[in-house]
């Protein structure tokens, strides 16, 4: 059996971004193109935003639209479909997955498969609120449009984004998410912001499936990006890998993403905690010779 220290660190990291609107979540993502192919699902246009970058960091930039609307939720069925990873096509017209009508008639469509990606990319799925509305407007595509969910409709949208999530965490390539804010309360009754999925229930334990959750505002007129567990009561953040992106002079993704970075910070970590044994043995062998006397 091997010991933790003998296993290899995994080269691929899953991401969440959340935030108010505006806050800069997108282009935080975006700005990863200085160094990784990103793969981009986007169902809010949000890739509009990345027009200012670069040429060279847009060149790396790989957009899939999905038109997704309250009556035609597609994204629900596509994300589902393609987080598998397996191979398939998207249609530009329709963003429908293996679409049976682009493909008798010609139309244009993506390859991808997403087990086949390297470490040199990223994909990344802009919103998990889209892709929330999109499961419930997909599960109540038959109904009225006044119609008002019930509690099993909210049981069965927790359950397609439960599988959503389920293959981001164990995913064999690398992930970002983005999604929005919401205000719930936590197992100990203090009142918390955490990333949208689904219903305030789901939203609070979504952070779960990701190995960093950062979060972004703008303050002031002034963009605030946070990554640390103990970084405010209010907000929920956290990095398994101790990046702490409020620190930063200039805030990026970037280490979250590179093994070198990560293994760096790990090794900077590991000399801190053994300078601090050695402290403490020094300051246990004077006490003691200290009491001698």
């Amino acid at each position: 059996m091997k010991s933790l220290n003998q296993i290899a660190a995994s080269l691929t990291n899953r991401v969440l971004v959340y935030g108010p609107p505006k806050s800069g979540k997108t282009e935080l993502v975006g700005k990863l193109a200085q160094k990784y192919n990103l793969l981009i699902f986007d169902l809010e246009n949000g890739v509009k935003t990345l027009r200012k970058l670069p040429d060279e960091w847009q060149s790396r930039i790989f957009p899939i639209q999905l038109p997704d609307t309250r009556d035609y939720p597609i994204a629900a069925e596509t994300c589902n479909s393609v987080i598998k990873g397996v191979k398939g096509n998207i249609c530009s017209e329709h963003g429908k997955w293996n679409c049976p009508i682009c493909r008798k008639s010609g139309g244009e469509i993506e390859e991808i498969c997403l087990n086949e990606l390297n470490s040199e990319w990223i994909v990344v799925f802009d919103s998990l609120t889209q892709l929330s509305n999109s499961i419930m407007a997909h599960l109540t595509r038959h109904q009225a449009d006044l119609y008002k969910p019930e509690w099993s409709d909210y049981m069965s949208q927790g359950f397609l984004l439960d599988k959503f999530l389920s293959n981001v965490q164990q995913a064999p390539y690398n992930v970002c998410c983005i999604t929005h804010e919401t205000e719930t309360k936590m197992e100990d009754g203090k009142s918390k912001l955490v990333p949208v999925s689904g219903t305030a229930n789901f939203s609070r334990n979504t952070a779960k499936y990701f190995d960093d959750v950062v979060y972004c505002n703008l303050v002031n007129k002034k963009h605030v990006f946070a990554s640390s567990t103990d970084w405010s009561n209010q907000v929920l953040t956290g990095s398994r890998s101790g990046i702490r992106l409020e620190d930063q002079d200039e805030p990026s993704l970037l280490p979250f993403f590179d093994p070198e970075y990560i293994a760096a910070k790990s090794k900077n970590i590991g000399e801190v905690s053994e300078k601090t044994k050695t402290t403490s043995r020094l300051q246990e062998i004077l006490a003691k010779a200290k009491a001698g006397k």
